[in-house]
């Protein structure tokens, strides 16, 4: 009876451990590949699978993640006969993972070598200063080419990137001197402009301030002649109303010779060289003369 439980023990115990280890879990992002007696099954997904003992096994576990892989810097050439070092970084997703199980053996080591090949041809029909500059195009060449040849393998890259472009030595001396050459040569050029709108600057102001000076200088001389002219105005103005008091007091003519002698007066100040004196002055001085003569003659008397 002993023996017999024992037994039963052992063979249930046999069974759990079979039972056991054909039960699978399937993690997220993942795929399992099933295959009984040697042939594609089945893939399993996320969740918890059984499998037929000794009919049926399971592959290797795929991922479905994204995955990003850098490859080593590879020699290519260039149109101009240029030898450069480029390490590309590719990635990646897989979309199918039986095509990936039985479409290629060792998938990365043929995406890398489809990689150095795609960018040999790529960078063969550029030149130097050309591929320096075209990053992206070389990108978007190289993501189509590798993208549609590892469709068979169940392989989407979803982008290829250049990581770094080495040159030889030399030409990156001689890409530095020319780039220093450069900006010096800029430096130059915008220097040449400051001081080329410094001097306009500088010419623009002068010529400002010279105009100003001859609009002042204009408007000076006009407010002097105005006031000259304004000035005599006022003479004129106060002889005409003199002469219009001098009307309307109605003078004599004894009064109008007085000031005829008046006027006179002034006249001969001893500056002027010839005199001309009007006949009715003449007249009175003589008048004046004769009065004089008969007053003396009465004192002797």
């Amino acid at each position: 009876m002993g023996i017999e439980v024992v037994g039963i023990i052992i063979v249930i115990a046999v069974i759990a451990i079979i039972v056991i280890s054909n039960i699978k879990i399937v993690p997220q992002s993942y795929a399992v590949i099933l295959e009984r007696l040697g042939a594609y099954q089945a893939t399993w997904d996320v969740g918890l699978h059984f499998k037929i003992p000794f009919i049926e096994k399971t592959g290797r576990q795929i991922s479905l993640k994204e995955q990003v892989v850098d490859f080593a810097p590879q020699p290519v050439i260039t149109k101009d006969n240029v030898t450069m070092q480029i390490d590309t970084v590719v990635y990646f997703q897989i979309t199918d993972p039986k095509l990936y199980a039985y479409g290629v053996e060792r998938p990365l080591m043929a995406i890398e070598n489809l990689t150095a090949t795609t960018l040999r041809n790529i960078i063969g029909d550029l030149e130097l200063d050309e591929t320096l500059t075209s990053r992206d195009t070389v990108n978007t060449k190289m993501r189509a080419i590798l993208d549609e040849a590892t469709d068979p393998w169940g392989i989407k890259v979803n982008r290829v990137e250049l990581k770094n472009i080495l040159p030889p030595s030399e030409i990156q001396d001689a890409m530095e001197r020319q780039m220093k050459a450069e900006r010096e040569r800029r430096e130059l050029i915008l220097r040449a402009e400051g001081e080329k709108k410094s001097a306009v600057l500088v010419a623009e102001g002068e010529k400002e301030a010279a105009i100003l000076r001859a609009e002042a200088k204009k408007e000076a001389h006009i407010r002097e002649a105005e006031g000259e002219a304004q000035a005599i105005l006022d003479v004129q103005r106060a002889i005409a109303e003199g002469l219009k008091l001098l009307n309307e007091a109605n003078p004599s003519q004894a009064v109008v010779a007085l000031k005829g002698l008046e006027a006179f007066e002034k006249v001969a100040d001893g500056k002027a060289t010839k005199i001309i004196i009007p006949s009715e002055i003449q007249g009175l001085a003589g008048l004046a003369t004769s009065i004089k003569e008969l007053m003396a003659e009465d004192k002797k008397e």
